[in-house]
């Protein structure tokens, strides 16, 4: 084929359908793909208890830049920590409502809410709650701590990480079933 053909086939070619054809770069991480991410009431066995009344579904656990996504969800109202934290956060409100006591604003579905490192707060789901769940971004960790600033305990990706595996063994999924989540 002449050069000439070859430009003109080119431009008959609608290109844009066309998977990328070279390599993806070197030691690059796969991707992960959670299917249903957001179904709220999907398989149980997808979150990981806390307590009786809170769990969470983890989407990611990046051991190696520090952070974790997932989504918390609580089913009772009250008091769930007081922490403060080491790097940023993003979270967007999926179902219910909840609040920090040290801020005026109430987060509920479809809010979003940034929370600086440093910052510390005490989360709290409003007594006619039933169920709050929310997709937090958490870079670094947290400490848990008192009204005075005494730490009481922490919580980062590794302590999640353990928390998964726990967990995926617990119902025989088995502990690697965490591995497809981990970078």
């Amino acid at each position: 084929m002449t050069e000439t053909a070859r430009t003109a086939l080119d431009t008959r070619l609608d290109t844009r359908k066309i998977a990328y054809q070279l390599p993806q770069p070197g030691g690059m991480v796969p991707d992960i793909f959670v299917g249903g991410a957001l179904a709220l009431d999907g398989d149980e066995r997808d979150w990981v208890p806390q307590s009786a009344d809170v769990a969470f579904k983890p989407l990611v656990l990046c051991v190696s830049q520090g952070y974790y996504v997932n989504i918390l969800r609580v089913r009772a109202a009250g008091v769930l920590s007081r922490h403060r934290h080491s790097g940023p956060v993003h979270a967007f409100t999926l179902r219910g409502r909840w609040r920090y006591l040290e801020h005026e604003w109430e987060a509920t579905p479809g809010d979003y809410a940034f929370e600086p490192p440093g910052e510390t707060h005490t989360l709290v789901v409003p007594d006619d709650v039933t169920e709050m769940a929310t997709l937090f971004h958490v870079t670094g960790g947290y400490t848990y701590v008192d009204p005075y600033g005494q730490a009481l305990g922490y919580e980062d990706v590794f302590t999640k990480l353990d928390a998964v595996r726990r967990h995926y063994e617990r119902i025989g999924l088995g502990a690697a079933h965490a591995d497809r989540l981990i970078r």
